[in-house]
């Protein structure tokens, strides 16, 4: 049995994609070491443009959202907060608050309900590839040697990537020795009150941000998704005294996580266990690093996730964008009509991407380190962000939206090579409908507003790979859009023979 493609890693990411690939008709299988899923608190929320991915999937309301995506009205940056309000319609930023452990869950289920084979317990060892498939070497659960074989082999298992190293792909980067991050789930304390508005009153010290608190001494947060058991975190840049750091291999204690609290904030905040039986977190993490893959592609090999990229940043963000350009990229390929250069420009699109999340992360990280420099710094970078144009790339940057695809021949509307903005549509059954809902099936979509035939004979060729659908709808960016299924503009206008080329770009030859 040859396999279309072989993820290893059943994380975020590879779930995501075995969903995606599904999707556009591949026959996935997913391989993970770990026999259970992990249960362990690890990132606690989606930002940005992949928020409204998961809406075009139909998978917001499962991981916790309620109604329609909306954009947030504040943020922050480097611990300063981000008025985003002011920015109105043009607000790129949406929040969507869920565990990775939920968010795990929801893709396994929905991973199920398509069908993907999921193999938990099986560990990849080795791999081989020819110009026509790759053969994986893997351990079974109860230690017998196999090898699988399938089209493609995509390593999504994480910074210590094994399928990234066997591959050759150098993963170049900068690590800082000099931090050191804290976090611990905690219980309710009489010593901690949360308000509204993202704030926190301490007994001793008073009222402050609760996201964000830098002091001399390093930075204090507090995220109260759940106020039974809210989530501490802390960082740490000066010399430490030993019995404060035991070294990075001693287990993360309550009373180290206090210490390192009452360092920072200059009062001894007492702290409690969670309530029993819920899911608890004590973690420390000793230096930062900062790395991105050389190339996200060797031959039939592909990497995405935390296997191309690490940082102090938003990488579950990436991760899932990641996914959701390279499947249905391999789905054409596999079919036989990818267009010559589509599989290359899965690494040139999220390589870019990852670049300013590495430029994102080091930049907050400067902007929160102690110091009468930064102090400064971050007094200018207030009066910057009172600036409109200087938030709005600042809330691009932060929402992943900032990076504009090569699309070729672009037409005249502004949206070609950016993700596709929402729209209100009417179709032509007269139903109401958001553009999200026309995107759950992750095919190419041609949604054609010029009311005329023209467009729809233009694109009759491609009708098996793609969707056409008549719509109206206020507003607009241009008369009619051509959306890849990861959610990216390939093309805008009305000319049909732009339209004939940018069919043949993404989709193929007639």
């Amino acid at each position: 049995m040859i396999f279309d493609a072989i993820v290893v890693g059943g994380g975020p990411a590879g779930l995501f994609l075995a969903c995606e690939l599904r999707l556009a008709g591949a026959r996935p299988l997913v391989l993970e070491r770990r026999p259970e899923p992990d249960l362990s608190d690890k990132a606690h929320g989606l930002a940005g443009q992949v928020v409204r991915l998961l809406d075009h999937r139909g998978l917001y309301e499962r991981c916790g959202g309620r109604g329609v995506p909306a954009p947030a009205p504040g943020f922050f940056f480097g611990g300063m907060p981000l008025p985003l309000h002011t920015l109105g319609a043009d607000n790129p930023m949406y929040l969507l608050p869920c565990d990775q452990r939920d968010l795990e869950r929801v893709l396994g289920e929905r991973a199920a309900e398509l069908g993907a084979e999921v193999r938990r317990g099986w560990e990849v060892i080795s791999f081989g590839q020819t110009d026509d498939q790759v053969d994986v070497l893997t351990r079974a659960p109860d230690g017998t040697e196999t090898t699988l074989t399938a089209r493609y082999l995509v390593g999504c298992d994480g910074g210590h990537s094994l399928v990234r190293k066997q591959a050759g792909i150098a993963f170049p980067g900068v690590s800082d020795d000099h931090v050191v991050d804290r976090s611990a789930l905690v219980g309710p304390s009489d010593h901690i009150r949360i308000l509204p508005g993202g704030r926190v009153h301490i007994d001793g010290l008073g009222e402050i941000p609760a996201h964000f608190h830098r002091t001399d001494r390093g930075v204090f947060t507090l995220l109260a998704h759940d106020p039974r058991r809210p989530l501490i975190n802390t960082a740490e840049w000066e010399d430490r005294p030993a019995d404060a750091f035991p070294g990075p291999g001693a287990p993360m204690t309550l009373a180290e996580m206090e210490k390192s609290v009452e360092r920072v904030l200059g009062v001894r905040v007492p702290l409690t266990a969670p309530p029993e039986g819920a899911p608890t977190m004590l973690r420390r993490l000793c230096g930062r690093n900062t790395r991105l893959a050389e190339r996200y592609r060797d031959g039939r090999v592909f990497l995405a996730g935390d296997a191309a990229q690490v940082s102090h940043g938003p990488t579950l963000n990436l991760a899932l964008q990641d996914a959701a350009n390279l499947a249905w990229k391999l789905a054409a390929a596999l079919r036989g009509h990818a267009p010559e250069g589509l599989l290359d420009s899965y690494g040139t699109e999220r390589r870019a991407c990852a670049e300013r999340v590495v430029t994102h992360t080091l930049a907050a990280t400067a902007l929160l380190a102690p110091g009468a420099e930064v102090t400064a710094l971050r007094s200018l970078f207030t009066e910057l962000l009172g600036r409109a144009e200087n938030l709005r790339v600042i809330a691009g940057l932060m929402a992943g939206g900032d990076v504009r695809h090569d699309m070729g021949e672009e037409g005249p509307a502004a949206p070609t090579g950016w993700f596709v903005p929402p729209l209100d549509l009417v179709t032509g059954d007269g139903r109401p409908r958001r553009l999200a809902e026309l995107l759950r099936d992750a095919r190419p979509l041609l949604l054609d507003l010029t009311g005329g035939d023209v467009l729809a004979a233009t694109a009759r060729p491609w009708n098996d790979r793609v969707r056409h659908m008549p719509a109206t709808a206020a507003g607009a960016p241009a008369p009619a859009l051509l959306v890849r299924p990861d959610g990216y503009v390939a093309w805008a206008g009305a000319d049909p023979d732009g339209l004939e080329a940018a069919l043949t770009r993404w989709s193929g030859p007639r």
